[in-house]
C-alpha cells in the first residue's frame, strides 16, 4: 500500500538543549473525506496559523486512495477499505509525532476521516498518541442502518465497521478530549429519508443526529451542511477552542503579501479520482484580470512539469492577484482551474484533472463551478454562473457541490462565478480542442 508523505521540520545543526517536550497546544493533523484531499484544508490551516500555530506545527494527510470501497470487505480497485485508512493514519501519526518530538497530537477529522479517526483510536491504538479529537459531519451512527440499503458499506451502521466502533454503553475513549460537530437538519448524510443514499422515500434508519458521539461534547452548527460543519469559520471556532482551551482571537485570515504555493498534482484511475502522484504533468499559472478573466500576459508567471513526486510548485504570487491554473495531463482534458486570491502560503494547493461528463456531448465550451468545502444551498446562498443558476442544483438541504453550464466555442468571453461575497471570473476555452473550465471558490 502507498502510504503517506508528512512535510518533515527542517532543522539546522543540533541544538544544545531541547525545548521542553509539551510546550503549548498539541500539533494539529487534519484528516479529509470520502474522495477528497489535504487541499479542503487550507482555511482551516490559515486561520489556525492566524491565532498563534506556527506552520510546522499543523498536518494534513492525503490518503493514497480516498475512495471508499462499496462493499468494506471486498478489495476493489483504487479505493481503500476502512482499516486501509486507519493504517495509514496511523503511519502518518507516528511521521508527525517524529518530526514534532511531541507525544500526542490533536486529530481533527471531515465526514469519512472521522470513521478513520475512531478507527485509530479505538482499534490501532492511537488513543496514547492523541489528546484530542474532533469528528466534523463524521456519520457515527452511519448514514444508513439497513440491511438492503448500501449492503457491507463502512457507512451503513448495521455492518461490521460500524457495529464495532458503536459497541459499548457510549462512544468515549478514555484520555481523549473528543467532540463532535454537527449541523441541525442540513447535513445530506444525516437525513430520515434516503433521498441522498439513492433511496428516495426509503427509511434511512438514521436522524438528524447521526453524526453525534455518545457522551462526547456535540456541537450543532444550525444551517450549515455536510461539508461546512469542517470548514466554515463557525467550525474552526469550535474545534479551536476545543484543542486550545479558549476561543480563537480572530476569525479573519491574517494576509501574507507573497504568498508561497505549492502542492501536488494527482490523477483519475478507472474513473475514480486517487491522492496518488501523478509525474509527466505541465502546470502553468497566469495572472488574470480581477474582473474578466483574462490573462494579463501572454507568457506564464509559472510552468513546471512534475516528477515522480508530483510536486508543481513552488509559486511566490502575490495575495491580491487572481490565477488561472493550467492543467495538462496525458489522457485527461486541460484544466483551465480559476481561484480567488491566496491569502497565505499554502503547501496543500493540489491539482486534479476535471473530466467531461455525458451532459457535456456536444458542448463548444464547458465551464464548472466548484465548491469543494460545501453545497450549494438553494434560498440560503446566493450563486449565480454567467448570472444564472446552473441545472441539477437541489432545493432543500444542500446537497451539490458542482454546476455546470455549455456555452458557444466561440467567440471566447468572459464568465463570472459567484458565490455569497466570492466573485471568481473565468474565459471559456473550446470542448471540441479538450479544454475544460473551473471556477473553484475558496470559501
Amino acid at each position: 500500500m502507498l502510504l503517506p508523505s508528512v512535510a518533515l521540520a527542517q532543522t539546522q545543526g543540533t541544538p544544545r538543549r531541547q525545548a521542553p517536550a509539551e510546550a503549548g497546544p498539541p500539533p494539529v493533523v487534519f484528516v479529509h473525506g470520502n474522495g477528497d484531499s489535504s487541499a479542503l484544508w487550507i482555511n482551516n490551516i490559515w486561520r489556525f496559523e492566524a491565532n498563534g500555530y506556527k506552520r510546522n506545527q499543523l498536518f494534513a494527510i492525503d490518503f493514497a486512495y480516498p475512495n471508499a470501497r462499496s462493499d468494506d470487505s471486498k478489495p476493489q480497485p483504487f479505493r481503500s477499505s476502512s482499516e486501509d485508512q486507519m493504517k495509514e493514519l496511523t503511519a502518518f501519526v507516528a511521521q508527525v509525532l517524529k518530526a514534532t518530538r511531541r507525544r500526542k497530537v490533536a486529530l481533527v477529522g471531515s465526514s469519512r476521516g472521522g470513521n478513520a479517526i475512531r478507527s485509530f483510536l479505538k482499534n490501532g491504538g492511537g488513543a496514547e498518541q492523541v489528546s484530542h479529537a474532533v469528528l466534523c459531519g463524521t456519520p457515527n451512527k452511519g448514514i444508513v442502518i439497513s440491511d438492503t440499503i448500501l449492503p457491507g458499506s463502512e457507512f451503513n451502521g448495521a455492518f461490521p465497521f460500524l457495529k464495532g466502533l458503536n459497541a459499548g454503553a457510549d462512544d468515549l475513549i478514555p484520555g481523549v478530549e473528543l467532540m463532535a460537530i454537527r449541523s441541525d437538519k442540513n447535513d445530506k448524510y444525516s437525513q430520515p429519508d434516503g433521498r441522498f443514499v439513492g433511496a428516495p422515500g426509503k427509511p434511512t434508519g438514521v436522524s438528524y443526529d447521526a453524526s453525534e458521539l455518545r457522551g462526547a461534547k456535540n456541537v450543532i452548527l444550525d444551517g450549515l451542511d455536510h461539508r461546512e460543519v469542517a470548514f466554515h469559520k463557525l467550525a474552526f471556532a469550535a474545534m479551536y477552542e476545543h484543542i486550545t482551551g479558549k476561543a480563537p482571537g480572530s476569525m479573519f485570515i491574517a494576509q501574507e503579501p507573497r504568498p508561497v504555493l505549492n502542492g501536488r498534482v494527482t490523477g483519475i484511475a478507472e474513473g475514480v479520482y486517487t491522492n496518488v502522484a501523478a509525474s509527466g504533468a505541465e502546470v502553468e499559472i497566469f495572472e488574470v484580470d480581477s474582473r474578466t478573466g483574462d490573462r494579463l500576459s501572454a507568457v506564464a508567471l509559472h510552468r513546471k512539469t512534475t516528477g515522480e513526486d508530483g510536486v508543481w510548485g513552488p509559486f511566490i504570487g502575490r495575495s491580491d492577484a487572481y490565477y488561472e491554473f493550467v492543467l495538462h495531463m496525458p489522457g485527461q482534458p486541460t484544466t483551465h482551474t480559476y481561484r480567488s486570491p491566496f491569502l497565505r502560503s499554502s503547501d496543500v494547493v493540489h491539482l486534479r484533472p476535471q473530466p467531461f461528463v455525458k451532459v457535456d456531448e456536444g458542448a463548444g465550451a464547458v465551464t464548472i463551478m466548484s465548491r469543494p468545502r460545501g453545497y450549494f444551498g438553494v434560498g440560503r446562498d446566493k450563486f449565480t454562473l454567467d448570472g444564472k443558476v446552473p441545472p441539477g442544483i437541489n432545493d432543500g438541504v444542500p446537497g451539490t457541490s458542482m454546476g455546470r453550464l455549455a456555452f458557444e466555442a466561440s467567440p471566447a468571453r468572459t464568465v463570472v462565478a459567484v458565490f455569497n461575497n466570492e466573485t471568481v471570473p473565468t474565459r471559456t476555452w473550446p470542448a471540441k480542442d479538450g479544454h475544460i473550465v473551473v471556477a473553484e471558490f475558496l470559501n
